[in-house]
Order: C-alpha cells, then structure tokens, then sequence
C-alpha cells in the first residue's frame, strides 16, 4: 500500500491515487479491497460498521472513519472508481471521524479560508480556479471538511485538484488539449497543480452561498437561511446516515451559523466576468475585515 495526504490524514490505499500526494506516516485511514457478503453484514450490524452500494460501481463497508473495504463490479474504470474514493467515500469517513463535511470549495484570503458552497454546476471549482489564477493559495475544490471547534473552526485541506468544465478552462486561460478528463465520458477536466495549494489547515472566516442572478451581487444571508443551506450543501448525508451522526451534523450546522459569516453572491452566467468576481469577494472580504477591526479599537 502507498500512503498519501489529504484532510490533514495520512491515507493507504491498495489502489494508487496520483490526484494525491504521497508521504510518510502512521495511515489514519486505509482503503483496501475486499469482499462484502450478507454475513459480513449480519456479522458486523451492531453499528462499527456502515454499510453501502453503488450501482455499476460496488459495495462499500466503512468502519468508524478508520477503514473503507470495497468490493469494485467487474471491469469498472478505475478513474471513475477514484472519483468515488475521493468523493462519496471519503466524505462518508470524514463525517465518521467527527468532520462536518461540505459541498464547498474554499481559498486563502488573508490568512483565512473563504468558501463557496453550492450545488453541482454552481461555480465553485471555476471561482476556485479563478483565485488560483490570480495567486491566491487554494484549499479545496469540492469536498470541505470542517473541524467545529469552540473557538474558530478550521478548514482542512485536500489535494492540488481543480476539477473544471471545458469553458471555464479556457476562460481561465488553460489549454484543455494538455488536461485529462476526470473518468472516461465525464464532461470536467482534471487540472493538478504544485505552487498555489494550502497545505495547512485555516481558520474558517466566511461562506459565500452561490447564487444565480441578473447581476452580480453580494449580499446578507439571515441565520435560518444559512442553516438551510448548509443542510442542503451537505456531503454524505442520506437515508443511510446513522442517527447519530445525522444529530451530531445538525448540531455542527446551528454552531458554525453561529461562530461565521455568511453571505449570498449573486452572479450572472458570464465566464468573461471572472476576473471582477474574484476582486469582488477580496473587496468585501478585506471591507468586513477592516470594520471588524475597527470595531475592536472603538471598543
């Protein structure tokens, strides 16, 4: 097995992830291959395990945010069964191992993490990739694990991926003739970087709720409708979720409502626009910032 790093987790698997990077260490999690079988499951119902299936891609049997055994259907592409690792899977982990896990990509703005939470096709690896761009250090692209502590709650990094559509790509200057899809027949491009990635964890400052519109704009967003949100934009929570966690998840939303800022931006579909975009949010990243501050003094 290699041993990689993502999620602030040194990670073995028996299936080689190029999209990671590899390191030394104790693994916290291990992904391995194995078979799942009704009495694997009868075996194990007292709940130190979790159980799932995918169809056309497998079945799945997590222990305790410490193990994953797949059992893969014949013949399934092995990228597209690496997108499933990386996705569904480990975000089902994270959440076992007390993480509050969100569809969200997040970037490093002044020393903290900003991100972006919204839906499949809602911008967030193209606003990712524009402040990457632009030079600022990126955190994550999809999956956003946060950590809810008492004090700030902080954003764990993932790997240098950006996942990009064809015209973002382009719009953000890329030549896609030298990317690779994600899997075969997926419509986004898998674009890996070096400099630019955030390999530390941050404390996490704001959350930007995408939003599609006439014009660009930014604006408030009320504590229920942020609560709405997160719940919605949440990763691996579904009718197989144990009670448990599914409590522990809720619980994680109403505190982080309450310790961050929240905000809705608004934006027209014009890819062209990207640049402005990414000087809005610095602008009223930096603006709240400085009243914040100022507020301090004041007091």
């Amino acid at each position: 097995m290699k041993i990689y790093k993502a999620y602030n987790l040194h990670i073995a698997s028996e299936l080689e992830m190029p999209e990671l990077t590899e390191a030394d260490g104790e693994p916290d999690i291990v992904i391995e291959f194995g078979k799942i079988s009704n009495n694997t499951i009868i075996q194990n119902n007292s709940g130190d395990y979790l159980f799932g299936e995918m169809p056309d891609i497998g079945k799945f049997a997590f222990q305790e945010g410490r193990k994953v055994i797949i059992e893969p259907e014949l013949e399934v592409d092995e990228s597209l069964l690496r997108v499933v690792i990386l996705g569904p899977l480990l975000c089902v982990l994270l959440g076992q191992r007390g993480l509050l896990v969100l569809h969200a990509s997040a970037v490093n703005i002044g020393g903290q993490a900003v991100a972006f939470l919204g839906g499949r096709g809602w911008g967030k690896s193209t606003l990712a990739t524009a402040f990457h761009t632009s030079g600022y250090n990126v955190l994550t692209d999809d999956v956003l694990p946060v950590k809810i502590t008492l004090q700030k709650p902080l954003v764990f990094p993932a790997y240098p991926q950006f996942k990009v559509w064809e015209d973002a790509a382009h719009s953000l200057g890329h030549n896609t003739d030298h990317l690779s899809f994600i899997y075969k027949n997926s419509p986004k491009f898998s674009y890996k970087f070096s400099d630019g990635f955030q390999q530390t964890p941050l404390p996490l400052y704001r959350i930007y709720v995408l939003d599609k519109g006439e014009e660009h704009q930014i604006s408030n967003v009320q504590p229920q409708e942020a609560f709405v949100n997160l719940v919605r934009h949440s990763r691996a929570i579904s009718s197989m979720t144990p009670q448990n966690i599914l409590t522990q998840h809720l619980q994680q939303c109403t505190q982080l409502v309450q310790q961050i800022s929240f905000r809705r931006f608004t934006r027209k579909p014009a890819l062209e626009d990207i640049p402005e975009l990414v000087k809005m949010i610095v602008n009223d990243v930096l603006e709240t910032s400085k009243g914040k501050q100022e507020e301090k003094i004041n007091v």
